[in-house]
């Protein structure tokens, strides 16, 4: 079996794959990687599944031997890797000869950089998956990021092997964008229109405390809906009160952006809490979850609101792309 050891880790890298789905009723998030399209492409480019476990850098790489050597690609944002000492271009597979050291330094674009390897990284499967679910301490490698000294095995890789890279226009259409689209969220209508005005009009910048669990943001403040508000709506916005701006927990979904007391809105992100008890003034839509997972520190960021038949186009848009013969080139 071909392994990987990691000579330095980086600042926080983990063993992802697609996440764990259907588990928040028990109160697990699905944890995953934060940009799964640049997981999923990756794995594609070395021959594996899309969901095969890669591992997930964040900010700043770490240095890696291959002692038998292996297929190897880097995907997401730039983190100016080397292969001994040799530049290594992104999105392209690359082969690591037996004692080869691949280093990557600090990010040069977005948040997440990710090393995926032919037959995917061999971890212990929790709960269906591979992904490494920090605030639980399970799953991954250890249930822990990765530590100086840790050796990783490496799954069993069939068939022949061929070096692919992704075209042009997938890397143009796949980058990160920095205006979130987003729908309403279930306690929209609790919201005045000067409120969304507020929302919709403003830039936020990504706080330094923001990590998987959620995107802290720093800007206009978002005036809490009165309490008589509230208790007009009907349907599923009815809901009791808890206080100025809280409410009776409910289910949360990832993109959910909610607002606090405070008015400053979170986005909450692959390791969110499963319930919630803050009104959400809008949902980032799914075709713009990758965007998430490459948003850093003093990034800034807007919102701008569609309606759900957009966002159901534009994610259905997105996957058929994804699918076409002109995104792997061979």
């Amino acid at each position: 079996m071909r392994v990987i050891q990691v000579q330095e880790p980086g600042l926080f890298t983990t063993v992802q794959d697609l996440g764990r789905e259907g588990f928040g009723p028990l109160g697990v998030s699905a944890s995953g990687a934060g940009d799964a399209i640049s997981l999923r492409l990756g794995n594609r480019l070395v021959g594996n599944v899309e969901g095969a476990a890669g591992l997930e850098m964040t900010l700043l790489g770490g240095r890696f031997v291959f002692p038998e050597g292996a297929l190897l690609v880097l995907t997401g944002s730039d983190f100016g890797a080397t292969l001994d000492g040799e530049p290594v271009e992104l999105w392209t597979a690359f082969e690591a000869k037996p004692g080869q050291t691949l280093r990557l330094g600090p990010t040069r674009s977005g948040a997440r950089c990710y090393l995926c390897v032919r037959g995917g990284i061999a971890v212990k499967s929790f709960l269906g998956s591979a992904s490494t679910h920090i605030l639980s301490g399970l799953g991954g490698f250890d249930g822990r990021a990765l530590r100086k000294g840790d050796v990783l095995d490496t799954g069993a890789a069939n068939g022949l092997t061929r070096k692919r890279k992704l075209s042009a226009r997938a890397v143009k259409t796949m980058e990160p964008r920095k205006v979130l689209r987003v729908t309403p969220g279930p306690q929209s209508l609790w919201f005045d229109e000067a409120s969304h005005r507020l929302f919709y009009g403003s830039t936020y910048r990504v706080a330094e405390d923001s990590n998987r669990m959620g995107l802290r943001l720093e800007g206009v403040a978002i005036p809490m809906p009165p309490d008589g508000a509230r208790q007009e709506e009907t349907g599923r916005n009815a809901c009791p009160t808890r206080g100025r701006g809280g409410m009776i927990s409910e289910g949360v979904a990832l993109g959910a952006i909610q607002v606090p007391e405070g008015g400053l809105p979170v986005i909450l992100f692959v390791e969110q809490q499963t319930t919630g008890g803050y009104p959400k003034i809008a949902n980032v839509i799914s075709a713009d979850f990758h965007s998430l997972g490459q948003l850093r520190p003093r990034d800034e960021i807007r919102f701008d609101r569609v309606d759900w038949e957009t966002a159901r186009d534009l994610l259905r848009q997105q996957e058929e792309f994804l699918a076409s013969e002109e995104v792997i080139l061979e």
